[in-house]
Order: C-alpha cells, then structure tokens, then sequence
C-alpha cells in the first residue's frame, strides 16, 4: 500500500501517540481511502470468523517489512499494541 504524503511528514510522530500506553483512540479519526470499506452492508457473523482468524493468525506474524500507509515501518510489537488498539476503538463505537 503506498504511503498517504500526510504519513510521511508526521506519521512517526503519530505512531508514538498511537501505541502510547494508556491512550486510546480519537474518535473520527480520518482513514486511509484505500482501507475504507466500499459495502453498506455485509455478512456480520463472516466477518467475525474472519476477524478471530486473523487475531490467531497473529501469533505466526513475522514481516519485518510491515509499512503502515499512515505511520510507516512498524515493528512487531507497534503492530501488535496498534490492531489491539484498533479493535478495542471498534468494538465500543459499536457497542460491542
């Protein structure tokens, strides 16, 4: 995914916020067009079994070359504490 201008001026900076412990995530944050979902609607309990899946996928996680389009390279544990975070913000702007 190429990297958004935006992210590489002041991605970093961002990055240190964003795994910060203790700090959640803002609301409205703005995403990246190319990870924005085109559908209304979907299949809800697909979409749960794909989302456990890829959270024990994570375990075997090993791409020292990971680029995030905002934040840039991060590292294991940066991707780790962000899909945490990431899901966590998710999963209370649904009420879950």
């Amino acid at each position: 995914i190429k990297r958004v201008l935006m992210g590489r001026l002041i991605g970093r900076m961002f990055l240190k916020k964003a795994v910060k412990e203790g700090v959640r995530f803002d609301k409205n944050a703005p995403t990246a067009t190319v990870l924005k979902t085109t559908k209304d609607s979907g299949d809800m309990e697909q979409q749960k079994r794909e989302w456990i899946d890829k959270i024990r996928e994570y375990s075997d996680f090993r791409n020292e070359n990971f680029v995030h389009p905002f934040f840039g390279k991060m590292t294991r544990e940066q991707v780790g504490i962000f899909a945490y975070k990431h899901a966590d913000h998710h999963l209370i702007q649904f009420g879950a």
